[in-house]
């Protein structure tokens, strides 16, 4: 990724955590020690922006069964799979809302306790 090779935009980034190796393109949380406040507020905000991200993808698999084991593919197909899977989604969430996603199937934040809580789909 470093060379590029996936031919990346200059202003896009992977979240990540821990398990990767940082580089030009991936955001990773500081280490947890002695952070400044400036460090803990970006954590937090990498922490809810990797949670949009799963929830995205988590549902993603509750809904479409393709994503319950590999996809064995060639690459433009799963592509294909993948942007067909996303664009039925939003129709879903467009044209049956309430029983498409109901309460409480995403991970939601309390604001005034800051405790998260999983969606159904986990």
């Amino acid at each position: 990724m470093d060379s590029n090779q996936l031919n990346w935009p200059n202003d896009y980034v992977i979240v990540a955590d821990d398990a990767f190796p940082l580089s030009i393109n991936v955001m990773k949380p500081y280490s947890k020690r002695n952070l400044t406040l400036e460090e803990r507020l970006f954590n937090y905000r990498l922490s809810r922006a990797r949670r949009v991200v799963e929830n995205a993808f988590g549902i993603l698999a509750s809904r479409f069964r393709i994503f319950e084991k590999s996809i064995d593919l060639n690459l433009p197909t799963v592509d294909l799979i993948v942007q067909c899977t996303c664009i039925l989604h939003n129709w879903f969430r467009t044209t049956s809302s309430t029983t498409y996603l109901e309460k409480g199937s995403v991970d939601f934040e309390d604001t005034e306790t800051g405790v998260i809580h999983p969606g159904r789909w986990r």
